[in-house]
């Protein structure tokens, strides 16, 4: 095995079928968001950014679009429905973390087609990529109070 293929050199790996082209989208949707928090672009320049400076072959663009006008048109109530699940104030959060809780939350909130459960590895997943070191286990410990209270019913029939 070589180290020096092209494709250990890429930074977003190509994806085949639906899942592992969403898996991308919201790894660059979050990554966007985190941009969006720290530089307060706008989500339109971020977007053209992101899909000028990245292969979006193996992207499921549209879900990379709403995640980004999902997020930011509902960001108020996101951020609501997550601060009762924190141990600390909102503004105090990682933002590498913020922006990925933001993501699952509207995830959570808006596209039910995606088990929760689904949603909740997603979210550690990609803290183990990005966050802090210990950073899946705070994204998985406030995505778990969380689900119920945004899938109650989903989450009550997966216990049984």
């Amino acid at each position: 095995m070589s180290l020096n293929h092209d494709d250990s050199q890429d930074a977003q790996p190509k994806a085949k079928g639906k899942i592992a082209t969403r898996r991308v989208a919201r790894s660059l949707g979050m990554q966007a968001l985190y941009q969006w928090h720290m530089a307060g672009q706008s989500l339109n320049e971020i977007e053209a950014q992101f899909r000028v400076d990245n292969d979006f072959s193996g992207v499921d663009g549209g879900y990379f679009h709403e995640i980004l006008v999902g997020v930011a048109t509902q960001k108020t109530e996101i951020d609501e429905a997550i601060t009762p699940c924190l141990d600390r104030p909102l503004d105090e959060l990682d933002p590498v973390e913020l922006a990925i809780l933001r993501l699952s939350t509207w995830e959570l909130r808006s596209r039910v087609d995606v088990p929760y459960r689904v949603v909740i590895n997603e979210g550690i997943e990609l803290a183990k990529v990005f966050g802090a070191t210990d950073g899946h286990k705070f994204v998985n410990g406030v995505l778990d109070k969380l689900a119920p209270t945004l899938r109650a019913a989903e989450v009550s029939a997966h216990k049984r």
